[in-house]
């Protein structure tokens, strides 16, 4: 019998994760939900699982922030325990962060399980990044890969890895993007934020080599501040980079309308409405290229290649004129690229071959 632990710990991770976890329900499958606590703050967390009628986790390891190695320690330490009393056969972790990492470690080394990555491939090629250390780290211990792209395929059979554990599926961002835009009125988002449709730029900011670096975040305010000048801008400000503000005093335009994180419906409709995403969050690109909306991505690399081949999305350094200068290019490009991520049906598939290989 087939028994699932779905591990997840952050907003990207129960989104991307919301359409398995339907499919399991769907297929009667026995499984549970273990999150690490990762995001612990109502808005970026428990808000996503109420919006999305998601089962609430069975477990909760409430490992708030800290050090990476003390946070994928205690995911690592606790998630054994977990894994080891409720005996599944198969546990689920997706993309690449710390709980991705700690349940990977926890699960690996246990006779009978098997660990399958979710959203496989993936590469930044900057190896200072900690996202990119955890995908690769997992992706060589997995048991079955899930990769959302050819070109991910690619970049795992080139690595090594034994093409009987890679499979092809697409990428489960564009079931949980068809799935969940209709739950929400775009006309009630729009109203509650006080904007027009396509007369605004969404932004967010967050990675820790943008907002912990204080000449790499006063950059991009200031390129915000300029762009405040000509476009409505909303930005919902990662609590981690409000901090970094605050602490080096960077003066951000009053015009801009900052919020608190936005619950992912909300989110969703504002990207299909907004005039230009400008982002450094890897989903993001994604959804924006489903959505078909202009992306500025504000790094100099991305594990997302496929957005840049398709024209949806723009890379930018962290420039002032260069963020100003990509901006005014992709705001003007008309959405004319095809969605390179799939069908809509990846968690189908990953459903379908869950089964097939406990068959086999």
């Amino acid at each position: 019998m087939l028994k699932v632990a779905v591990c997840l710990g952050t907003r990207p991770e129960i989104i991307k994760m919301s359409p398995i976890i339907r499919a399991l329900i769907d297929e009667k499958i026995e499984y549970f939900i273990l999150h690490s606590g990762q995001h612990y703050s109502y808005n970026m967390d428990k808000l996503f699982f109420e919006e999305l009628n998601l089962p609430a986790p069975k477990y909760n390891l409430n490992v708030g922030s800290g050090t990476h190695a003390s946070m994928t320690a205690k995911i690592m330490e606790e998630s054994e325990k977990i894994f080891l009393d409720e005996k599944p056969t198969h546990v689920f972790v997706q993309g690449d962060t710390n709980t991705v990492l700690g349940c990977s470690m926890g699960a690996f080394k246990i006779e009978g399980i098997k660990l399958c990555h979710v959203e496989a491939g993936l590469r930044s090629n900057l190896w200072y990044m900690p996202e990119e250390k955890n995908r690769v780290i997992v992706d060589h211990i997995s048991d079955i890969l899930f990769a959302p792209t050819k070109e991910s395929v690619k970049l795992l059979k080139k690595e090594g890895i034994p093409s009987k554990r890679i499979f092809l599926t697409g990428n489960t961002i564009v079931d949980a993007t068809i799935q969940n835009i209709k739950l929400k009125d775009e006309t009630e988002t729009l109203s509650k934020f006080n904007l027009e449709k396509k007369k605004f730029i969404i932004v967010t900011v967050h990675r820790q080599e943008n907002v912990d670096n204080k000449n790499s975040l006063l950059s991009i305010s200031n390129a915000i501040n300029e762009l405040s000048n000509d476009y409505t801008i909303l930005w919902p400000i990662h609590p981690r980079t409000k901090e970094r503000i605050k602490e080096f005093n960077i003066i951000i335009n009053k015009s801009i309308k900052i919020v608190e994180p936005i619950g992912y419906l909300d989110f969703l409709n504002l990207i299909k409405n907004a005039s230009l995403v400008l982002t450094d969050s890897g989903g993001l690109q994604e959804e924006s290229c489903i959505l078909k909306t202009p992306c500025v991505t504000l790094r100099e690399n991305t594990e997302r290649p496929e957005t840049l081949k398709a024209g949806s999305n723009m890379l930018s350094k962290l420039d002032k004129k260069k963020i100003i200068k990509t901006v005014n290019v992709m705001i003007k490009r008309k959405p004319r690229w095809k969605n390179p991520f799939g069908d809509g049906f990846a968690a189908k598939k990953i459903i379908n071959i869950l089964k097939s290989e406990r068959k086999s």
